[in-house]
């Protein structure tokens, strides 16, 4: 669906550490990841091909790494705004590396749809979500007091910050950049093996 993800804009997953470790050298340690079909995944084997990777429940990837557990870890949702009052060091930022190769943005999450229900059950059932996120972005408000049950702990401005980071205009729909982005991650997972096989994305909407 060309409606309901989300989209980097020089910013995406993380990896920190619990201590001063260079981007060059993230291929010598351990790293805690939120799994092995995560764009966040995907996108860390696309920088460090050789990385040595275990996967934790992305909630536990912090305490982890604290804890000593491991040398590094690989965050995404909230922990990309707390981790620095675990007394974490952020070693590379992968959204920015992504907008630096590519110079597009870095596709996190979305929606896919089956092709067998057909076009007119596919485009209905994108307009329907379509139109449930414009309701949400028209009451934020209200939305975002509904979604602070989810927060994990953020208090009210941090919530509203990362809600703003993943729900936004770019829900509503990628933009042709934000479609390329998706392909080209792809594409670049395929050509260089982690993708199994190729992926034909087609939009809807």
């Amino acid at each position: 669906m060309a409606c309901g993800g989300s989209v980097g804009e020089n910013y995406g997953p993380m990896i920190v550490a619990n201590r001063r470790i260079a981007a060059s050298d993230i291929g010598r340690v351990r790293v805690a990841v939120p799994g092995t079909l995560t764009t966040a995944y995907l996108t860390l084997k696309l920088f460090a091909p050789e990385i040595e990777t275990v996967t934790v429940p992305f909630d536990k990837i912090i305490p982890e790494v604290v804890a000593g557990n491991f040398d590094a870890g690989l965050i995404i949702h909230e922990g990309q705004l707390t981790y620095k009052a675990s007394g974490l060091h952020k070693v590379i930022d992968l959204g920015c590396w992504w907008r630096e190769q590519t110079g597009l943005p870095l596709p996190l999450g979305g929606n896919a749809i089956r092709r067998s229900l057909g076009q007119d059950v596919m485009l209905t059932v994108t307009q329907a979500l379509r139109d449930s996120i414009q309701h949400a972005l028209d009451h934020r408000e209200a939305a975002l007091e509904y979604s602070m049950q989810f927060a994990r702990d953020l208090d009210p401005q941090l919530a509203n910050r990362f809600v703003s980071m993943y729900v936004n205009e770019r829900t509503l729909n990628y933009g042709e950049d934000g479609k390329e982005g998706i392909r080209k991650l792809l594409t670049m997972g395929y050509e260089r093996g982690i993708i199994p096989t190729a992926v034909q994305v087609d939009f809807i909407g």
